[in-house]
């Protein structure tokens, strides 16, 4: 297990480029699996999650090659049936939360898919019901063997049709797509997720021969083809990344330039949410430019009452950036109360902001009262735990701000979001050191 050592204290100052989406890029690598011929996709973050689902497509006979330093090509001209049966593959993919997103592609391609219960973060439950009741409107049959710890798909003659998700996951939403490209007929998809996330993905398949209409909104008709081509992708910045930045100038105070911010849709209204807590940024073209500020000052709701940032479907605040929005109110003017809807152990990170010197009432598992410091009394240094990729950062940008040096532990959980964020953060001034 790694750790970092932070020293805290350090402005930053300068540019960063953000890496590309992290989110995206498990989506469409698995899309590449429905095609017999060559994509090329661009701005493939190299991080730890990213990386495992690349040697997964490798042990399903996909030939990956690296053209450049975040380029590769995948061609998936056999799939290795055989490997789905195997051990091997039941640990590769069940360490890999993304590995569920193979469902719907191995599932428009061979009529056949097991899905290993997934790894990922330990944030509450999350639940996999979207995916396989989409899959069964298809027409696909889901068992769950016990014997293996994996549930079973199967559908060799998928029809499309209407269907009304319970829930606007991105991730279900993205599989069930992936699986109606090839169905015969039309497919409609209702609540449909509509993330940055979704739009690159119906693009990318369009431009691979799918027909997606209504490519940006909640609903979503497809007109199954009857195979797909090869075609070259380029990913978005990772919004995740850009609102992390965005948290860590402010507490820090810290003057940053966020390059290929990606101006617009991409990054919806996070930066909206930080204007709230009282965070300035402003676009530059394209770049994200957010000044030194030695104070902000969270709003109040309108009525005076206390301001609530809560997590919704997009176009509303996404839960991935809950953790870095609380972390960022700790030392800010104000108060504010932080509602996590989705995720019954995301909040949990909290007790070691706390330790630190934090101001803050953990309500239930999903509310948590932030107490603005206003940076009067700073936060201090402490030894901890990193238990997911988001409270990791958060807590990677507390121990930044905080006097004297702190240890976060098990960074390899950062790792698995962020790459080589130690190295570029010292690139601004930051003094992080890999253990």
């Amino acid at each position: 297990m790694s750790s970092f050592s932070i020293t805290g204290g350090r402005k930053l100052h300068g540019s960063i480029v953000p890496q590309g989406a992290k989110n995206e890029a498990l989506q469409v690598i698995c899309a590449c699996l429905i095609t017999r011929e060559k994509v090329v996709i661009d701005n493939i973050p190299l991080i730890r999650d990213v990386l495992k689902l690349i040697e997964l497509m490798q042990s399903l006979g996909v030939v990956v090659e690296r053209l450049g330093e975040h380029t590769f090509s995948f061609q998936a001209v056999e799939i290795n049936q055989d490997y789905l049966h195997t051990e091997e593959f039941r640990q590769q993919a069940g360490s890999l939360r993304g590995s569920v997103m193979i469902a719907g592609p191995l599932l428009a391609r061979i009529g056949y898919a097991i899905v290993p219960q997934p790894g990922g973060d330990k944030i509450g439950r999350r639940k996999l019901d979207t995916h396989f009741i989409g899959f069964e409107h298809l027409g696909a049959k889901v068992d769950y063997d016990a014997a293996l710890h994996a549930y079973v798909v199967e559908g060799r003659n998928l029809h499309g049709r209407y269907m009304l998700l319970d829930e606007a996951s991105v991730t279900g939403t993205a599989n069930i797509i992936m699986a109606a490209v090839l169905a015969k007929g039309e497919t409609v998809i209702f609540n449909a997720a509509c993330e940055p996330y979704i739009l690159q993905l119906c693009r990318m398949l369009n431009h691979m021969g799918a027909q997606i209409f209504g490519i940006g909104s909640n609903l979503l008709h497809i007109k199954g083809v009857e195979e797909l081509h090869g075609t070259q992708h380029r990913l978005f910045p990772d919004m995740i990344e850009i609102g992390s930045f965005i948290g860590m100038a402010a507490m820090t105070g810290s003057e940053i330039t966020v390059k290929n911010a990606q101006n617009g849709y991409a990054l919806g209204m996070i930066p909206q949410v930080f204007k709230r807590l009282g965070v300035y940024s402003e676009y530059r073209g394209d770049d994200l430019y957010i000044p030194a500020q030695e104070h902000y000052q969270i709003e109040s709701s309108r009525d005076g009452s206390i301001l609530t940032i809560a997590d919704a479907p997009w176009p509303g605040f996404t839960p991935d950036l809950i953790s870095i929005a609380l972390v960022t109110a700790t030392q800010a003017k104000g108060s504010v109360l932080i509602h996590q809807k989705m995720f019954e152990s995301r909040l949990f990170f909290v007790d070691n902001l706390i330790s630190m010197g934090a101001k803050i009432i953990l309500c239930d598992p999903h509310r948590a009262t932030i107490i603005g410091l206003d940076r009067e009394s700073p936060l201090h240094s402490i030894d901890m735990v990193s238990p997911d990729i988001r409270a990791g950062v958060s807590l990677l940008i507390a121990a930044m701000s905080a006097e004297g040096t702190s240890t976060i532990h098990n960074i390899e959980q950062i790792d698995r979001g962020y790459e080589r964020i130690d190295e570029r953060l010292n690139a601004l001034g930051a003094d992080i050191t890999r253990l």
